[in-house]
């Protein structure tokens, strides 16, 4: 039974989450473009708005470029100019100071939103859920970190990018590098996929987004000021 677990877990559900990614955020693209946004409320609470958002931004921005090119890097294109115990301590390192600030903007974003009442009126379900699993992401990834520095020999990182390299490349009974992980990794990994499956039904599509996009967008939003009616209580 926990065979047949760990492959749904890690050897299918993979799949399933970037299929809906990929398909789900061209249709919403297709199909619901002036939902392609951040929803920002900056006009409330701007200066804790900007202190979060940076710190947000800066550290998921360096977690995705670090995580994409340190676990789909083949081994054998790095092993020439680092070693992968050195390679796994720079990932430690970088990881941690990446993800520490991530984590300070998703608490600082979390307070204004649910603290403000303005805000919070004004946020949809999914909002709030995003920024709850980032923060428990987060939270989970730097977990990981002790568990890491255990593993002086890098069998654990070099386990995760086989998988990780493998879902790529269709590699056969690829779950079965994930089994026996240590819990962090592998809830970190699950909800890290779950991320991808909600991806399109989120605010967070506005990261795929380049100011040239909404140039081709059907139609134009027509915004009009209201005006007063002069002839209001005149008699005709």
């Amino acid at each position: 039974m926990s065979l047949w677990i760990n492959q749904l877990l890690f050897g299918i559900y993979p799949y399933i989450a970037l299929t809906v990614m990929v398909l789900g955020s061209i249709l919403r693209f297709d199909r619901e473009q002036y939902s392609w946004r951040s929803g920002s409320s900056q006009l409330l609470r701007r200066k804790q708005l900007m202190w979060g958002s940076n710190l947000f931004h800066f550290g998921v921005l360096f977690l995705l470029l670090g995580h994409t090119v340190g676990l789909l890097t083949p081994h054998s294109l790095y092993s020439h100019v680092i070693t992968a115990e050195a390679k796994q301590m720079v990932a430690i390192v970088a990881g941690s100071v990446a993800g520490l600030a991530c984590l300070a903007g998703v608490i600082l974003l979390a307070l204004r939103r649910f603290g403000d009442p303005r805000i919070r009126n004004t946020s949809t379900f999914g909002d709030n859920a995003i920024l709850i699993i980032l923060l428990v992401q987060l939270l989970l990834g730097l977990l990981t970190v002790p568990f890491s520095l255990a593993h002086h020999d890098a069998t654990v990182m070099l386990r995760l990018s086989a998988w990780a390299q493998g879902i790529f490349t269709f590699a056969p009974d690829n779950a079965r590098h994930i089994l026996g992980l240590e819990w962090p990794f592998q809830l970190h990994l699950l909800l890290g996929l779950t991320i991808f499956l909600l991806f399109p039904f989120t605010r967070l599509v506005h990261m795929l987004s380049a100011p040239v996009w909404y140039l081709g967008r059907r139609g134009w939003q027509v915004v009009r000021t209201a005006r007063p009616n002069l002839g209001a209580g005149r008699g005709r």
